[in-house]
């Protein structure tokens, strides 16, 4: 079983940028490739960033591609997600998820653990 708990959301002005962090509980970190979603009201919770084991690949959604930047610390057991140039839109539930597959997927049903989700808000 693992636990995974973001943190470091909150609000912020358009524009601004924020840090998401993921510390995942357990020694197997290394082994996971770890994703990033993220889910608006009344929306359906989408793919945002992902990465792969090694961190050596990454993923991103077109609405996120050039402001997000997802990362990976296998020592401190933690990723992360930057997010720069923040806009009204990216306002969401922020979700860290984790998947046993060689690559990470861009699909909820990828994923075998899921954390509690960091709220992010973006004021105009």
């Amino acid at each position: 079983q693992v636990q995974l708990v973001e943190s470091g959301g909150g609000l912020v002005q358009a524009g601004g940028s924020l840090r998401l962090s993921c510390a995942p509980s357990g020694r197997t970190f290394s082994t996971y490739a770890m994703g990033w979603f993220r889910q608006a009201p009344g929306k359906e919770r989408e793919f945002v960033a992902a990465i792969s084991r090694s961190g050596g690949n990454t993923y991103y959604a077109d609405s996120v591609k050039g402001r997000f930047t997802i990362s990976r610390d296998n020592a401190k057991n933690t990723v992360y997600l930057q997010m720069n140039s923040l806009k009204p839109e990216d306002t969401a539930v922020y979700y860290c998820a984790a998947s046993g597959r060689l690559y990470p997927p861009a699909n909820t049903s990828g994923y075998n653990y899921w954390g509690q989700g960091t709220q992010v808000t973006v004021s105009s």
